[in-house]
């Protein structure tokens, strides 16, 4: 019986083996499946993106980049400012760069996105009535004078925005586009982040101060870069007076509005080899005196140069000329 049961034994794992073989199957090299590799999970896998250097490339295409170091700050009076950067947007090259990574309060600045978006999505030639809630502007503040019930076009809007900083025809601006100010403003973060302005964060579309409002000189410059291909927007930045005509009181009025960029009014004088094509200042207590202007050398090379956080105004035209004049020619 034992010799029996040891036969049944050896039968049964016979079998077993075989079965076992059925199973698995015998394969020659070439048709073998590949051993999965947990790590490899980017381009044979498809899980994740393999941030090659060629799609580093495509993101950076027609872009000047830059990495944290600071450049050329030693020549300059760099001491009267927070940050600043040039950019030869011809050249793709960074000229100069001071900071331009850390967070800055834009002030005004901030309506170069805030034109940007009315831009891309509203219709020049649609008029709006301004709410109270435009009106409500500290006394202090920059503004056009709109009252309340006034009908101004979007076009007047933007220039009056540009031109003057009118805070008033910003959020005139915002509430006609997008219904309230909240959803105009979560756009203008929308598009900033598409353009890889990672470091930046909008709270108004007028740039008041806000601990949560913020940009960074590089940002900044990728915004105005993505902005200035828009015919609209150019056409606007790079005015520098514009008469606007709207109904205010239910009568017509007639207004002229010139830049503030002192370059442009001939107050501050333009470094030799350049010329000014347009610009935005912006100041408020916390943001010190900001200015981010496109230029152009003597090589028909565009620039736009950024000084945010000077202490005071003739100290950023001070420190703008000098970047320009050492670094941009």
């Amino acid at each position: 019986m034992s010799g029996v049961k040891c036969i049944n034994k050896i039968f049964s794992i016979i079998l077993i083996l075989c079965l076992m073989l059925s199973l698995v199957g015998c394969k020659s090299d070439d048709t073998s499946v590949a051993t999965y590799d947990m790590y490899d999970t980017s381009t044979v896998y498809g899980i994740t993106h393999n941030g090659s250097s060629s799609d580093i490339e495509l993101f950076a295409k027609d872009l000047c980049v830059t990495g944290t170091e600071d450049l050329g700050t030693s020549a300059v009076d760099s001491q009267v400012a927070g940050a600043a950067g040039a950019f030869n947007t011809t050249e793709q090259t960074v000229v100069y760069a001071q900071k331009i990574h850390e967070k800055m309060y834009p002030a005004s600045t901030t309506k170069i996105m805030t034109a940007y978006i009315a831009c891309l999505y509203g219709d020049l030639d649609e008029f709006y009535t301004v709410s109270a809630n435009a009106v409500k502007q500290d006394s202090d503040s920059s503004v056009i004078n709109l009252k309340e019930g006034d009908v101004i076009s979007l076009r007047d809007l933007l220039y009056g925005l540009m031109l003057r900083s009118g805070n008033d025809a910003a959020v005139t601006i915002a509430e006609g586009i997008s219904g309230d100010v909240e959803t105009f403003v979560a756009k203008m973060n929308e598009t900033a982040k598409s353009l890889g302005a990672t470091n930046t964060n909008f709270v108004t579309p007028n740039g008041l101060h806000d601990e949560n409002h913020y940009t960074s000189v590089y940002d900044m410059y990728l915004i105005l870069n993505a902005a200035m291909k828009n015919e609209t927007f150019y056409n606007i930045f790079t005015a520098s007076n514009y008469t606007a005509n709207y109904t205010s009181g239910g009568s017509p009025k007639t207004v002229e509005w010139n830049t503030t960029n002192q370059y442009t009014t001939g107050k501050i004088t333009t470094p030799s080899g350049f010329t000014i094509i347009g610009g935005k200042t912006g100041t408020t207590g916390a943001a010190g005196y900001c200015l981010v202007l496109l230029s152009e050398n003597e090589d028909h090379d565009k620039i736009i140069s950024i000084v945010f956080n000077a202490d005071c105004r003739s100290n950023l035209y001070l420190l703008m000329n000098e970047i320009l004049s050492n670094y941009c020619l």
